[in-house]
C-alpha cells in the first residue's frame, strides 16, 4: 500500500508539474501572441503635431537637374584615390577643391557661410542660425575614395562616370561622393532662393576617410573643440535604404546607424631557427602559425546576438514582416538565441552577430630549400557592440593557446557608443521625418554600421552620431561598395539632394513634438 501511495504521489507530481509547464508555455505563447499583434515601435512622432516652419518647396526643375547630374559627373572623373596613409592623389584632391567652388558659386561667396580649408585638402562649412539658443548640428561625408582598375570587371571606366541605363557608373557614386556633393547642393539651392536656417549647422568634408580621416577628420574636429563647439547632432555615411534586400521584409527599410563595429587588427608571429629543408623538425614556424590561425576560424567568438542595439532594428521592422517571421521578430526577448543561430550560417549577416575574425594577410619563407624563420599573419576583428577590444584581445589568446605564438595588437578601438533613437531624440526623429516625408513606402529603423566611418572621431563633439544617406540599395548593390561596378540611379542622386535640402530645413524646429497626437505638419 505504502509502495503504491508512493507511486501514486509521484504521478500526481508529474501531473501537476507537466500542467504548470504547459500553463507557462500557454502563458508564453498568449503574451507573444498579443505583443505580435500590437507592437509597432516604429510610429514614433509620424502622428504627432509638428511645429510649422516655412519650408521652401524643393522643386527641381529640368535646368537645375541637368546641372546637378553635370557636377556630380565631374565629381566622379576626379580620382582622389586614397591608397594608405601617405598614398594620397593631392594632385586629385586639389583639383576637387576647384571643382567645388566652381559648381557651388553661391555656398563659397554668400555672407551667411564661413568656410575653411583644413589640412590642405578637407573643408569645414558654418552656416550660423538665427536663433543662437539652438544646438548646431553638424552634416558629414568624405572626397576621398578607394582604388579601382577597369581591369577588374567593371563594365564602365571607374572614373568615367558613364551613364548605362540610367545609372551614374563610377568610384564614389554611393561611397561617398552622392553626399559630399548632395550636401553642398541642396544648400546651393536654398542660399538662391533666400534661405537664412534658424539652427546653426556645420558641414564637414574630410579627404582621408578611406584611411582613418587622422589627417582631414581629426584636424577638423581639433578646429571645432579650439571654438568650443558642441552639437546637438552628427550626420554621416553609413547605412541605405533596403529595398529586397532583407528576407520576408515587406517593403524598403532605411536603416540609420547609431553605432558601429569596434576594430582591431592583430599580429601573430612565430620565430624559430632557420635551416634546410632536407632536415625539417617537426614543427615549422609556418605549421605552428598555421595551425593558430585554424584555431581561430574553427573558434569564433561568442555568438551576442541580441546582446547590442541590433535587436533593436528587427523590433522596429516586426511589424512589416509576414507571419511566421512577424511573431519571432516582435517577441525578441524570446527568439534572439535562434535567430542568432539562423543568421550566423551567412557572411553578410553573421558580422551583426559576433565579433568577426579574418585572417587577411599570411606571410612567410623566402626560398623553397630554406626554413623560414619568421612566419607572420594578420587578423582584422570587427568588435560586437556587446564586447570590448581587451575581451576580444583576451580571447585571441586563449583561442591561439600556445605560446611560441606573439600576439601584437597593430591597432585597435572599442565599438562607438549608442547613439539614443526613442521618442525624445531630436537627431534620429528629424531624419526619420525627413525620410518617411520623401518616402512614405519605407519603414525606418536603427542599425549597427559594421564598418568604420569619420563620424568616430567626432565622439567628444556629440553624444549622438548617426550614419545614414538615402541611397537606394537592391540585392547586390551592397557588393558594389568598394566593390565593382559602383553605381548610383540619376533619380537617386537628385533624391539625396531633395533629402538634404529638406533636412536642413526640418533641423530648424526648436522641440521635438509630443509623440501620439492627432495631426501631423510641418
Amino acid at each position: 500500500m505504502t509502495e503504491r501511495s508512493a507511486k501514486l504521489n509521484i504521478l500526481k507530481f508529474v501531473k501537476i508539474v507537466s500542467f504548470s509547464l504547459l500553463l507557462v508555455i500557454l502563458g508564453f505563447f498568449v503574451a507573444a501572441t498579443v505583443r505580435t499583434l500590437t507592437f509597432d515601435v516604429n510610429a514614433g512622432l509620424q502622428l504627432a503635431h509638428w511645429e510649422k516652419t516655412n519650408n521652401i518647396a524643393s522643386d527641381i526643375n529640368q535646368h537645375q537637374r541637368e546641372e546637378l547630374l553635370a557636377n556630380f559627373r565631374d565629381a566622379i572623373r576626379i580620382p582622389t584615390v586614397s591608397t594608405t596613409e601617405t598614398q594620397l592623389n593631392t594632385t586629385a584632391l586639389r583639383e576637387f577643391d576647384s571643382l567645388l567652388r566652381k559648381a557651388f558659386p553661391t555656398v563659397f561667396s554668400s555672407h551667411l557661410v564661413q568656410h575653411e580649408v583644413v589640412a590642405n585638402y578637407s573643408h569645414l562649412f558654418w552656416v550660423p542660425g538665427s536663433d543662437l539658443a539652438l544646438v548646431p548640428y553638424m552634416l558629414l561625408a568624405h572626397i576621398d575614395v578607394v582604388p579601382a582598375e577597369e581591369r577588374d570587371g567593371w563594365e564602365a571606366p571607374p572614373f568615367s562616370a558613364k551613364e548605362i541605363n540610367g545609372f551614374i557608373y563610377g568610384r564614389g557614386t554611393i561611397d561617398n561622393k552622392q553626399s559630399v556633393m548632395g550636401i553642398l547642393q541642396a544648400l546651393e539651392y536654398l542660399l538662391i532662393r533666400g534661405y537664412s536656417p534658424r539652427r546653426g549647422f556645420f558641414i564637414g568634408l574630410g579627404h582621408d576617410e578611406e584611411v582613418s580621416g587622422f589627417q582631414g577628420a581629426m584636424n577638423i574636429v581639433r578646429v571645432l573643440k579650439k571654438k568650443g563647439v558642441q552639437l546637438a547632432f552628427v550626420l554621416d555615411e553609413g547605412l541605405a535604404v533596403l529595398d529586397g534586400v532583407i528576407s520576408g521584409l515587406q517593403g524598403p527599410a532605411a536603416l540609420i546607424g547609431i553605432s558601429e563595429k569596434g576594430l582591431a587588427t592583430v599580429k601573430l608571429s612565430v620565430s624559430k631557427a632557420p635551416g634546410h629543408s632536407s632536415m625539417p623538425p617537426s614543427e615549422s614556424s609556418i605549421g605552428i602559425l598555421a595551425g593558430a590561425v585554424k584555431r581561430l576560424e574553427e573558434n569564433p567568438m561568442p555568438r551576442l546576438f541580441g546582446e547590442g542595439p541590433e535587436r533593436g532594428t528587427f523590433e522596429h521592422l516586426a511589424h512589416k514582416f509576414r507571419l511566421p517571421l512577424k511573431f519571432v521578430m516582435s517577441n525578441m526577448w524570446l527568439f534572439s538565441p535562434l535567430l542568432g543561430r539562423v543568421m550566423e550560417r551567412r557572411p553578410d549577416t553573421n558580422a551583426f552577430v559576433r565579433t568577426t575574425t579574418a585572417i587577411t594577410m599570411f606571410n612567410s619563407g623566402v626560398k623553397v630549400n630554406i626554413l623560414p624563420s619568421q612566419a607572420e599573419a594578420y587578423v582584422n576583428l570587427r568588435i560586437h557592440s556587446a564586447q570590448s577590444l581587451q575581451e576580444v584581445l583576451e580571447l585571441i589568446q586563449s583561442t591561439v593557446g600556445d605560446e611560441r605564438v606573439k600576439m601584437e595588437l597593430v591597432d585597435g578601438f572599442d565599438p562607438l557608443p549608442v547613439s539614443s533613437y526613442d521618442e525624445t531624440s531630436f537627431g534620429f526623429q528629424i531624419i526619420k521625418k525627413t525620410v518617411l516625408d520623401q518616402f512614405p513606402q519605407v519603414t525606418v529603423a536603427p542599425g549597427i554600421c559594421i564598418g568604420n566611418t569619420d563620424s568616430r572621431h567626432y565622439t567628444d563633439l556629440a553624444k549622438d552620431i548617426y550614419r545614414f544617406a538615402p541611397t537606394w540599395f537592391r540585392p547586390g548593390d551592397a557588393q558594389r561598395f568598394h566593390g565593382i561596378n559602383e553605381r548610383i540611379s540619376k533619380k537617386n542622386y537628385e533624391e539625396l539632394v531633395v533629402f538634404y535640402f529638406n533636412l536642413i530645413q526640418n533641423c530648424d524646429i526648436k522641440d521635438l513634438p509630443s509623440p501620439h497626437s492627432a495631426g501631423h505638419e510641418l
